[in-house]
């Protein structure tokens, strides 16, 4: 308890300690824990939430490297959710980290409880779970917060907070909310990170960008899907470039908004 409280002391000193109390009881689950998502879930246990669970499939592909946190030379082929629980731990031993190794989907969403939490947010990349979940999590009693697209993007002051409907600029959200509209939509509003900016690549290249790829394959030697070594380099229809300062500040954001929502609690 001496080391938590002085871990939290400079945050204390800004939220008093009540609401650090709350803070460390709120439960939040995080889908993908990516470019975005990584630093989501450090922001969150450096602010003092105490009970995260980390949801992803992957391992760590040297082309993470440029924008992920748990991504380095030494972590290529770990499992992320593992890598990252276990920094997270060295920040706060006393966190509670629940880390799935799994993929969301329509199949697998009864796995998650999603009633059981506070605060749910969306970092996946694929964009039928990324619908899926906003379907699911907008029907339950936690606060929803989705990040759209990150890639192809520099400018850090185009990075915008908006609801949803009114998020523009972004073709991301633009074809989320065409596909959504032919089914369920979503059941509450909910906030989402975005920016209006839309580079080019110009660059070549989509995967590892060496002559033998560094990451785990996803199928195994029977020939079916290998969830253990699971890795998206070679399953994605079209890979953007994207910048560590941009995907950095949209998991920030993410978690900022979480515990503003906390703070303004009565």
């Amino acid at each position: 308890m001496k080391l938590e409280r002085g871990i939290f002391q400079r945050t204390e000193l800004l939220f008093g300690r009540e609401k650090m109390e709350e803070i460390a009881q709120k439960k939040v689950i995080i889908f993908g824990i990516g470019g975005v998502g990584s630093w989501c879930a450090e922001s969150l246990i450096r602010t003092g939430i105490q009970k995260l669970t980390i949801v992803d499939s992957d391992r760590v592909c040297v082309t993470n490297i440029n924008r992920q946190l748990h991504a380095t030379t030494k972590t290529i082929g770990k499992v992320k959710t593992e890598v990252l629980k276990s920094r997270l731990l060295e920040i706060n031993p006393s966190a509670e980290i629940n880390a799935i190794q799994k993929i969301y989907n329509q199949d697998s969403h009864d796995e998650f409880d999603l009633e059981s939490y506070d605060f749910i947010i969306d970092a996946i990349d694929s964009l039928s779970s990324k619908i899926h979940l906003i379907r699911k999590a907008t029907r339950t009693n936690a606060v929803f917060l989705s990040s759209m697209g990150a890639s192809l993007k520099l400018d850090p002051t185009k990075i915008q907070v908006g609801e949803f409907w009114t998020v523009k600029g972004c073709p991301l959200a633009a074809k989320i909310r065409k596909m959504i509209r032919k089914g369920d939509l979503p059941a509450k509003e909910f906030m989402c990170i975005y920016s209006e900016e839309l580079l080019e690549n110009k660059g070549t290249g989509s995967s590892c960008g060496t002559e033998k790829c560094l990451c785990p394959k996803t199928i195994n030697a029977d020939g079916d899907p290998d969830l253990a070594n699971h890795e998206w380099c070679s399953q994605k229809a079209v890979i953007n470039g994207t910048a560590a300062h941009i995907t950095a500040i949209y998991g920030f954001t993410l978690a900022g908004l979480v515990i503003q929502s906390i703070y303004n609690e009565q």
